[in-house]
């Protein structure tokens, strides 16, 4: 039924744990597919031993380093699964999840989502990031926000036909690889299910995406975002969904980059980087329905980062941090 694909590189401190909690997670009718992209430490090593325990369980692909996605590619290339399901190898499924998800797999949906626990170093839960905001079996005519929904390829199970049947893959070395490929699937599924379980545990760690310090690769989103917004054209899905996709961009681009390179430097370029390719791109954008209904916080930052008022930005953003850690 399920093809679990664990890319891993450098994660010796981590991947048993990752290993563990798929093994005491339930049995059934499942495969574990370890693609080592070229990891320097003991990962390798480390994998090895779990595919010699697990001989029918787990195997093995070695590779040369290409990156994330390229690793996911050679998974799902390599999966027997009707449907997949990505692990990052930092990461871990929650207790008893495998089970429920594999008991979930009834053939009728395309993709389903599900929920994220995000946890600290520590294993304390600090977070909860919700998959969707729909209920039940839907299509994304029939529920075009699913575009503002989080894009992670790791809280989803994907009908392996989705890629093989259309070519879709994931690029390789890049950021933002999920945001580049999981939209181009959505319009491809017959039934999307939401499955409102958190079973996906995330560890916030530094050297993630959302912590690094690097700040000027944040522009990659510009060219995720391009390459959606060409994908929906080409397929003739763009006036259908201009305006999902216009917020879309205004969300990730705009506002949730500039927030996060303001974090690491609030006197960064790259912020007005990202606020010119919105405005180039989407002149009308104070006109889209739903940045019309913007909430009173992201409707303020908005405004702070248009008049670049970023050492505002940056106040209220770490005012904001302090209260998250406290009442968590």
């Amino acid at each position: 039924k399920l093809s679990i694909i664990i890319p891993v590189y450098n994660t010796r401190e981590y991947l048993a744990a990752c290993l563990d909690s798929v093994l005491e997670s339930g049995g059934g009718n499942y495969e574990v597919l370890i693609v080592n992209d070229g990891s320097t430490d003991d990962s390798g090593i480390i994998a090895a031993g779990y595919a010699s325990r697990y001989p029918d369980l787990i195997r093995v692909i070695t590779t040369e380093n290409g990156g994330l996605g390229a690793a996911r590619n050679i998974g799902l290339e390599a999966a027997k699964g009707d449907y997949l399901l990505f692990l990052d190898s930092d990461d871990a499924l929650a207790a008893g999840a495998l089970s429920e998800m594999l008991a979930a797999l009834d053939g009728r949906f395309d993709i389903g989502i599900f929920d994220i626990l995000q946890v600290n170093p520590s294993g304390d839960t600090v977070g909860t990031i919700y998959g969707c905001k729909e209920g039940g079996d839907f299509t994304l005519e029939e529920s075009p926000r699913l575009l503002f929904d989080p894009p992670s390829a790791c809280n989803k199970l994907f009908r392996r036909a989705l890629f093989i049947e259309s070519g879709v893959r994931f690029p390789g070395r890049v950021w933002f690889e999920d945001l580049r490929t999981v939209p181009k699937l959505y319009p491809l599924a017959g039934c999307i299910r939401y499955l409102n379980k958190p079973w996906y545990h995330y560890l916030i760690r530094p050297g993630s995406i959302t912590n690094n310090a690097n700040a000027a690769r944040n522009l990659e989103i510009i060219d995720a975002a391009e390459e959606i917004i060409s994908y929906y054209k080409a397929a003739g899905l763009y006036n259908r969904y201009e305006n999902e996709l216009c917020y879309m961009a205004f969300y990730n681009v705009f506002l949730t980059a500039s927030v996060r390179v303001n974090a690491v430097d609030p006197e960064s370029e790259v912020q007005e980087k990202l606020m010119q390719w919105f405005l180039q791109s989407f002149p009308a954008w104070r006109e889209n329905p739903y940045v019309q209904n913007l909430n009173a916080k992201h409707r303020l930052l908005t405004e702070l980062l248009m008049r670049r008022k970023h050492r505002s930005v940056h106040l209220i953003m770490k005012v904001n941090d302090r209260a998250k850690n406290k009442n968590g």
